[in-house]
């Protein structure tokens, strides 16, 4: 496990405690339609209240140009307040007097919601003066951000620096369970990397060669390792410009003795429209005019017999167009496939990336992997093997 400071070592009683969550929910009509992000963080929060910490929320929401009422966290507070069944109060500035007197009229155990930072410039730019005025309000900062972590704005990094630092649960989860399947995961280890794009995953790409055992690439970036291999796949979405650098993902793969699967039939189709008319062709057969959308069945056993062989599953993204059904067929027959394996004790799962979350639950399987990451750069740069500063800051050695 990553040397990281926990709730474990934070004296709370009566304490000021500026806990960084994630709140940037979907709102719809005023209110939130995913509760995930606060459930995930609920416990945090419950824990530090009922140790008689002063628990004040901070969290952007949106991408504000500066206040913005559209994009006040006052609804979402409400939200958070529903899912504790607790009272939450609302500041209606994260700094300043209001945000002052908001918290001055906390007592141990009460549960403050502060605005939107990023109403304010400094929170972004990780600016000193803004740091220092929301430092003021807290005597220790806990981070239970991991998809924000990979940014170095003041309540996301910033604090780390000014204030006591400690990880939150859901953050102390969500390291545990990325350790385990990355640094330290049982072999065989297999990813699943799909998505539209080779370009976005050059990075994931590399660093996962040379961690996993089998790596089977689907969704859109498919398409440019097939095109790498001469074959014709009419109108699919690729990349052509980067043919070459997947022929060299494929043979920095073969150097080091991994396996890669690639479609070997897919479901195509002329348009992408919900029950377009398609059929499934091997993959040297695509017509001109037509586009593949999804793995095969031939490819989706490919996929699932070697979860089969693996101990470790890693997923990052779709394999099909999953937005639009009959596209979905492959994404859900193989995230099934890892449930069962994961249920069995046989597989350790995690998956991550808002397309992956969204498909995961499309086929009604999140709760029975392993473990599901709602957070999207944060997760990738992870993956890639990045340093994420929210991270980094928690470190006991950098205490």
């Amino acid at each position: 496990m990553v040397a990281i400071r926990t709730l474990d070592e934070a004296d709370l009683r009566g304490k000021r405690v500026l806990l960084r969550v994630d709140l940037n929910v979907p709102l719809e009509d005023g209110k939130v339609g995913d509760l995930t992000r606060i459930e995930r963080v609920a416990p945090t929060i419950r824990e530090i209240a009922d140790k008689g910490g002063k628990v004040i929320l901070l969290s952007h929401f949106g991408r504000p140009k500066g206040p913005d009422p559209k994009q006040s966290l006052r609804p979402v507070a409400a939200a958070v307040s529903q899912v504790l069944g607790r009272p939450v109060a609302f500041a209606e500035d994260c700094v300043g007097p209001k945000a002052q007197a908001a918290v001055a009229a906390l007592r141990p155990g009460d549960i403050l919601c502060l605005e939107n930072t990023r109403f304010h410039k400094g929170e972004e730019n990780n600016d000193p003066e803004f740091l220092a005025s929301l430092a003021a309000l807290g005597d220790l900062w806990v981070n239970d951000a991991f998809s924000a972590a990979h940014r170095a704005h003041a309540s996301t990094e910033g604090l780390g620096h000014r204030l006591p630092a400690y990880a939150g649960r859901a953050m102390q989860a969500e390291l545990e369970a990325l350790e385990k399947a990355l640094e330290h995961p049982a072999h065989p280890v297999m990813a699943i990397v799909g998505g539209a794009k080779v370009s976005t995953k050059l990075d994931l790409l590399g660093n996962l060669i040379a961690k996993v055992d089998i790596l089977a690439i689907g969704g859109g970036m498919a398409n440019t390792f097939l095109a790498a291999q001469g074959r014709r796949i009419g109108k699919s979405l690729a990349e052509h410009d980067l043919v070459t650098t997947a022929r060299e993902v494929v043979a920095a793969a073969d150097a080091k003795g991994r396996e890669i699967l690639l479609p070997t039939d897919a479901v195509v189709a002329r348009e992408l429209a919900p029950h377009a008319p398609s059929r499934v062709v091997a993959v040297d057969a695509v017509g001109e005019e037509e586009m593949i959308l999804d793995l095969g069945p031939r490819s989706v056993e490919h996929v699932i017999s070697a979860l089969a062989r693996s101990k470790t599953l890693l997923w990052n993204g779709p394999v099909g167009a999953f937005e639009i059904e009959p596209f979905d067929d492959a994404t859900i027959e193989i995230a099934e496939a890892a449930a069962e394996l994961t249920e069995a004790g046989k597989l350790v799962s995690v998956a991550g990336g808002g397309d992956t979350v969204a498909a995961l639950n499309a086929a009604g399987v999140t709760g029975r992997f392993s473990y599901v990451s709602t957070a999207g750069g944060a997760f990738l740069e992870w993956l890639e093997g990045k340093a994420l500063p929210g991270v980094e800051v928690l470190k006991a050695e950098q205490r």
